[in-house]
């Protein structure tokens, strides 16, 4: 057992041991559900790596006194497979966690398909690939899916007091000092991913000698070293964390290209995919807006591209939206006129709707004059007739001004000054 690695060993042995996930494993979620049921259903746990989803596997198992037998689908052969179905008929239900999962072929899982519909087998399935793509659908119907989350520092800072104070499984009989700033290098620098952490606390316990007094000091240095990722000015948490993003914002509004892939680099350390997201899709609407209206979508599936394939992929695409948002030209006119149209409606009596505006799709409506005086834009030549639709106290109003910095807004400018 002293052989394994510290993250094999300090894998949960029972659902109330596992580390995060609540959206699964809190009170009752779905899977705390099925445990204190009795009733494990096949499933398959999907999400990025060192999220613990063998770890869930195996502690649902052992959580339920089952019998359980672990193999790769990619590893493993049909024979393996076929041996584990021989135990589960001469001694009941057998679970089947199978990591890799993706990758079973089509003989495997034509093997495996009888043995989910008569039960006799309990599959749970292992996987970082999403399984509406990559799993083949006869499997995927027969299942529940479940998606891990990846973990958040706090938990990985959990798992790793949980290792330092375990004198079984973990580093608890050895004497280590593990300072403030170390710790959180290692939750940082994992990114999410426990099995990096645990790994790196578990390299920097057993490389650094101990001192004179047996005490081995694992400082913001030893873990750099061993996580072979330097250690960030800023924590998602801190006052610097906020700093670098409102200088990301403004640097792409500004238009520097060059500013804006530095805080990007400097976001991208600290593993803070999120935020990047938000504030790209906030950039690409709020400060490019009808100057360049494809910036949003393009930023949008950027982002998407960045979440399914991770970092450190996730750099490629995210590069090229900010290179693009950078030197877009720039609007603020769409949501700066709904700003003005919003402090209307909250700070001063902006009328009724006009009568000929209101519903009338109703018996009764023409009695109280709704409707009666409409016009249907699409009657009439060019899909316009002038009407009013603003409410009669604010018929005047011009909420939105166009500006002229590029091409489109020029073309919607001249549409809306002929309008009006």
């Amino acid at each position: 057992m002293a052989n394994q690695p510290l993250a094999f060993r300090m894998r949960p042995k029972h659902i109330d041991d596992i580390i995060g996930q609540t959206q699964l494993v809190g009170s009752d979620k779905m899977i705390y559900r099925m445990v204190k049921a009795n009733r494990l259903a096949s499933m398959i746990l999907f999400g990025p790596p060192g999220t613990g989803k063998t770890s869930m596997a195996i502690a649902l198992a052992k959580s339920l006194d089952l019998r359980f037998k672990l193999l790769n689908a990619v590893i493993n052969k049909k024979k393996d497979m076929e041996i584990a179905v021989e135990e589960a008929k001469m001694s009941g239900q057998l679970v089947l966690i199978l990591d890799e999962v993706h990758r079973l072929d089509k003989a495997k899982q034509d093997f495996l398909l009888p043995h989910l519909e008569s039960n006799l087998i309990t599959l749970i399935g292992c996987t970082t690939s999403n399984p509406y793509h990559s799993i083949n659908p006869a499997i995927r119907s027969r299942v529940h899916l479940f998606e891990l989350s990846k973990l958040e520092s706090s938990d990985v800072k959990i798992a790793i007091n949980r290792a330092l104070s375990d004198p079984t499984d973990g580093l608890g009989n050895m004497q280590i000092n593990l300072t403030n700033e170390a710790l959180e290098h290692f939750s940082q620098s994992a990114n999410g991913d426990l099995r990096a952490a645990l790994n790196g606390l578990e390299l920097a316990a057993y490389s650094t000698p101990p001192s004179d007094n047996h005490i081995i000091n694992i400082t913001l240095e030893v873990a750099e070293a061993c996580m072979q990722k330097k250690s960030f000015s800023h924590d998602k948490n801190g006052d610097a964390h906020y700093d670098v993003l409102s200088a990301f914002q403004k640097s792409i509004r500004g238009s520097d290209v060059n500013a804006a892939l530095h805080y990007l680099g400097r976001l991208i350390e600290a593993g803070d995919l999120e935020s990047i997201a938000r504030r790209m899709i906030v950039c690409a609407y709020e400060d490019i807006g009808v100057a360049n209206p494809q910036a949003g979508p393009r930023a949008l599936a950027a982002v998407e591209a960045a979440e399914r394939v991770g970092f450190p992929e996730a750099r490629i695409p995210l590069s090229v939206a900010i290179v693009e948002l950078c030197l877009s030209p720039k609007s603020n006119s769409a949501y700066s006129a709904l700003d003005h149209a919003l402090t209307d409606i909250r700070n001063s009596d902006t009328g009724d709707i006009p009568a000929h505006l209101k519903d009338a799709h109703y018996q009764g409506a023409k009695k109280l004059g709704r409707g009666l005086d409409y016009h249907y834009p699409h009657s009439y030549e060019g899909g316009w007739v002038k009407q009013q639709y603003l409410p009669d106290k604010i018929k005047h109003k011009r909420y939105y001004q166009p500006k002229e910095n590029s091409k489109t807004e020029r073309t919607f400018k001249q549409i809306y000054d002929k309008l009006q």
